[in-house]
């Protein structure tokens, strides 16, 4: 990379529709993919998709109006790239000049945007890419838990469609972020925001909800890596709330903090879809157990996502919290990474250690 000038970063993401329009097309694409779900033999998956799609279409695009008529990760994810680049651009020459191996101090960075199953697809970006004269390309996927259902689905498309390009004799050389799930900044962003959401019970006793998305209980029986990352995400962020709280065991044995507040943590799964066995236990069962035990405080994390879309604005926010109310529970919800200043940080981090490993 001696005389790499000009440095491309995607942020490769799911995608969601722009408009109550679009929600069909997008959950075609969604079902179509054999990564995510097998619908019958391979000759079958297109027109199963169809039909799920077409009979799902109503309820969903109920779902979406209810939170502004579309989802909002493509605005968040456009302004996450924006400061994600002003800060690579604000701090390049300095980060160049500390890395050995002569890299030039001069970069420069332009941060694209690549979504799974809707605009503005993979395709579309590797043109503007190639187009722009990137010469070298960092893939960041924003899932920290690797799962072939997501990262690794959108990073073979993404291969897939560059393998095409690659008649345009580009000179593009590329790097892949695939799992992050650990990465110290990252955790220290997390659990910053877990901190501030713990304050909204005004020091009365609650407990923890991480509530994770949901995969197909074969995927991890299959040796899917999902599930062991986000036990390893949680185990390093109660680490990192350690000084504010001496968080228990998964199994609830209480810990007591310096201020002799009791704190539990507890793991479910939400957004389950199709007929067979998910990950469990499911985030509304989780709710009505800890209500029987007693919760009457609780703080949902959204662990496995890094941007709000439906399955924050919609699930926890709306559904669960009723859920909630109705069974004596104030639930209340830490706020998702979203163009947090210490998360967009920490993946200008994640880019330069990367940069660093290619000297």
């Amino acid at each position: 990379m001696e005389h790499v000038n000009k440095i491309g970063v995607v942020l490769l993401n799911l995608g969601g529709p722009d408009s109550l329009q679009a929600v069909r097309p997008f959950l075609y694409n969604l079902f179509s993919d054999r990564e995510i779900i097998r619908l019958g033999p391979a000759f079958l998956q297109k027109p199963i998709a169809k039909l799920i799609s077409t009979l799902r279409s109503g309820k969903t695009e109920h779902m979406y109006s209810q939170i502004g008529g579309k989802s909002p990760i493509l605005d968040i994810t456009t302004a996450q790239a924006k400061a994600l680049e002003k800060m690579l651009n604000e701090q390049s020459a300095v980060s160049g000049q500390q890395l050995a191996g002569g890299l030039n101090p001069s970069l420069s960075f332009k941060v694209y945007i690549g979504m799974r199953y809707w605009r503005p697809f993979v395709k579309d970006t590797l043109a503007k890419i190639i187009e722009d004269g990137i010469e070298h390309l960092i893939v960041l996927t924003l899932y920290p838990h690797y799962s072939k259902a997501t990262t690794g689905s959108a990073i073979a498309d993404f291969k897939k469609v560059l393998s095409k390009l690659a008649t345009r004799n580009s000179q593009l050389t590329t790097q892949y972020i695939d799992r992050w799930y650990d990465f110290p900044p990252y955790i220290d962003s997390l659990a910053e925001l877990i901190s501030e959401g713990m304050k909204e019970f005004k020091g009365n006793d609650f407990e923890i909800l991480y509530s994770a998305h949901s995969l197909p209980q074969s995927f991890i029986d299959e040796g899917d890596p999902y599930l062991e990352h986000i036990n390893a995400t949680i185990a390093a962020v109660n680490s990192s709330l350690l000084p504010t709280a001496c968080l228990p065991d998964r199994q609830g044995q209480a810990g007591v903090t310096s201020h002799s507040l009791l704190l539990k943590w507890h793991l479910s799964f939400q957004s389950k879809t199709g007929p067979v066995k998910w990950l469990e236990p499911s985030t509304g069962e989780t709710i009505i157990r800890l209500a029987k035990e007693g919760c009457k405080n609780l703080l949902v994390v959204p662990i496995s996502f890094v941007s709000d879309h439906i399955e924050t604005l919609y699930e926890i926010d709306i559904l669960y919290k009723k859920l909630a109310e109705k069974h004596g529970i104030n639930l209340a919800r830490c706020r998702s990474l979203n163009t947090y200043d210490k998360f967009i940080l920490a993946m200008k981090q994640l880019i330069m250690a990367k940069i660093a490993d290619s000297l």
